[in-house]
């Protein structure tokens, strides 16, 4: 198939891991000679010939979420604004033999695993030496590192281990190798994901390598901070933790989704781990590593979830006082344990009132943690800046990237903003639940 002309978009949905493989194929059509549409750029202007949606397939807001980006596209091909519409990822990988009878305005579907045979469709040749490379398409001073593909965890309400498979690690020398070349383009903070962190290694080495990777990532020049999302509660390797509180490149920050506190919840979830446990793993990561900042994730309305098990979650919360912390209501997903094995007996109604009695007490949680942060010195990094407002956007090793608050630095005339991508020293002088103010020293 030949086209018109070498100008590509890539929309990637729902997650950072789908983020990275977006980037990994973007590296290659770059190669390639295709010219790069940004995505913040308006579609109608920016002469795209081909649009390629990478979707995702997690829970049903995303999935609808995805749809409705494809009927974008769709519409997009039908109006001529682009030539040719292909669509990748979770979702095309789950219904992989529903959706194209029911879109078949679309020029091609492939799965999860697909860039190769994608390539190949859009006429270029995949080369191996850029298999470590990558097209950024976050700003350029940050970037995930996926270090593992897919899960070996069967949680009830998980649809990801039957969409990506079984757990996957990418080789370390590999990971350094793409690691070193980011920091050579001018990443300055490293963010490592995988559907399970934890679990890097076993499939490889037969041995839990993620605190021995990390270690490997604090020695790469560029490189200054390093944040670890993602990681799963039972058997945490505590090697992690020695690294966290020693390293002064290592973030002080974990995202561990807990998912609840009671028993009867954890086990109806096959978390693998009790409440008892739940909580002294909480206890170890404030105790070993103090001053960390923990992201997590609770469900609520999960089958076994009871008036007294909901009761025992906001105790949980209102003990550990959780950083940041997300939450979202159980949606039965075909082809799960929980779909086969589990009846979805909690009303909606139910479970949208714990949610919001979950995120209003959580509101309070990050107000006050935030508003103790007034007065303190903090070093941040700038993520953009407005000269018209002359306010910077910029994180501390506290937040990361799209997921946390914001601290606004506020410039005054005649002082020069600092640029994106650099590191300055502030004072925080205000705060609400989601962001800080800030003033230069």
């Amino acid at each position: 198939m030949s086209f018109g002309g070498k100008r590509v978009r890539v929309v990637t949905m729902g997650c950072s891991k789908n983020r990275v493989d977006s980037e990994h194929l973007l590296m290659q059509l770059s190669a390639a000679g295709w010219e790069v549409s940004p995505e913040e750029e308006p579609l109608e202007d920016a002469g795209v010939d081909v649009l390629i949606i990478n979707t995702c397939g997690f829970i049903l807001d995303a999935k609808e979420e995805s749809i409705d980006a494809i009927l974008e596209g769709v519409d997009a091909r039908k109006r001529g604004v682009v030539s040719r519409l292909y669509v990748m990822g979770c979702l095309s990988q789950r219904y992989r033999n529903e959706l194209p009878s029911e879109i078949p305005e679309v020029d091609g579907w492939f799965g999860a695993f697909s860039i190769e045979p994608l390539l190949r469709t859009m006429s270029v040749r995949p080369d191996p030496s850029l298999e470590t490379r990558r097209y950024l398409t976050t700003p350029g001073h940050y970037a995930y590192l996926k270090i593992s593909e897919g899960c070996d965890r069967k949680c009830s309400y998980c649809a990801i281990p039957g969409i990506r498979g079984p757990h996957a690690s990418v080789p370390e020398d590999k990971l350094l190798d793409e690691a070193s070349s980011l920091a050579a383009e001018g990443v300055k903070e490293l963010i490592v994901i995988a559907q399970d962190t934890t679990f890097y290694g076993l499939d490889l080495y037969g041995e839990r390598r993620l605190g021995r990777l990390l270690s490997g990532l604090t020695s790469i020049g560029g490189i200054e901070w390093i944040r670890l999302l993602y990681s799963y509660p039972a058997s945490f390797p505590g090697d992690v933790l020695d690294i966290m509180a020693d390293s002064p490149k290592m973030c002080k920050y974990l995202d561990i989704p807990l998912q609840h506190s009671a028993d009867a919840v954890l086990k109806a979830m096959r978390r693998s781990i009790d409440g008892r446990q739940t909580r002294e793993l909480v206890e170890s990561f404030r105790s070993r590593v103090p001053g960390i900042a923990l992201r997590t994730t609770m469900m609520v309305g999960h089958p076994g979830e009871g008036d007294k098990e909901f009761d025992d979650l906001l105790s949980f919360v209102s003990q550990y006082r959780f950083e940041r912390l997300g939450a979202f209501a159980y949606s039965e997903e075909e082809g799960t344990w929980g779909a086969q094995n589990l009846k979805d007996s909690i009303p909606e109604s139910v479970k949208q009132e714990r949610l919001d009695e979950l995120m209003e007490l959580q509101a309070g949680i990050s107000l006050s943690y935030n508003e103790s942060r007034i007065g303190t010195v903090e070093r941040v990094l700038v993520d953009s800046s407005d000269p018209a407002s002359r306010t910077c956007s910029c994180r501390t090793s506290k937040e990361a990237p799209e997921v946390d608050g914001e601290v606004i630095l506020e410039c005054p005339e005649g002082v020069p903003m600092p640029e994106p991508g650099t590191f300055v020293d502030v004072r925080i002088t205000g705060a609400d639940e989601y962001d800080l103010n800030a003033e230069l020293l």
